[in-house]
């Protein structure tokens, strides 16, 4: 396996900063993996957070327009069914909070599963991160409601607890607009790829830190993109 994905690792374009265009789309990365299955579905795995967080922000009137690289566009719309391990039960869909809930711990359940029954370095550790960001990340939005810190946190038994996220957390309470905020999201996301891209040399795991980078370039682009279509129309 490491020979055969030495050669679609080399082939891939390299990668700018954050900021940069990125040089290739998640399908179009999907699609290059073709001819090595066990490393798409891996890739897919971490893509579909993209698709995911599209979907969410969608439903939520935030984006006009999805491109999922995983999902069908029905099911980014909110049009179709969730695959099955995503789908919450019926019995739970009590409220859209619940239901985004529960789909994101089904979510990270699923990774974590993945990492562990293919021997995954990079998603464990990724899941551990994640998990405990979008937790702190919660805490503090409850705390500034005056809401109950609980409720809204999402399989915690899956974060990593030695991250410290104080100065990320401050950055984000205090940036001017929710765009802002939300680049801050994707800057630390990015920045904890910096410490933890060393690790691997052509293996799957490489390709799941390109991939997470490409999913963070398409991000911030979307983001800035927004900003200045609500900039111009001001």
């Amino acid at each position: 396996m490491v020979g055969q994905l030495h050669y679609f690792i080399t082939a891939l374009p390299s990668l700018g900063a954050l900021g940069t265009a990125p040089p290739i789309g998640l399908a179009e990365l999907l699609e290059h993996l073709s001819e090595v299955p066990r490393a798409r579905r891996l890739v897919e795995t971490i893509v579909l957070l993209d698709d995911l967080e599209q979907r969410e922000a969608f439903l939520a009137g935030e984006l006009k327009q999805v491109e999922p690289a995983v999902l069908s566009i029905e099911q980014a719309k909110g049009e179709a069914p969730l695959p099955d391990f995503l789908a919450p039960a019926r019995e739970e869909q009590e409220s859209f909070t619940i239901e985004l809930d529960r789909l994101w711990a089904n979510y990270f359940r699923f990774v974590h599963q993945t990492g562990l029954r293919e021997g995954s370095d990079f998603l464990r550790r990724w899941v551990g991160f994640e998990v405990a960001f979008r937790n702190a990340l919660a805490v503090a939005r409850a705390r500034k409601l005056g809401l109950e810190e609980a409720g809204y946190v999402v399989v915690p038994e899956l974060g990593d607890t030695d991250f410290d996220f104080s100065t990320a957390i401050g950055e984000w309470e205090t940036a001017k607009t929710p765009l802002a905020g939300l680049q801050v999201i994707i800057r630390t996301r990015w920045e904890w790829c910096d410490r933890n891209d060393a690790w691997f040399q052509f293996v799957a795991d490489e390709l799941l830190v390109y991939a997470f980078r490409i999913m963070l370039l398409s991000q911030w682009r979307r983001t800035s993109g927004e900003e200045k279509s609500v900039q111009s129309s001001e």
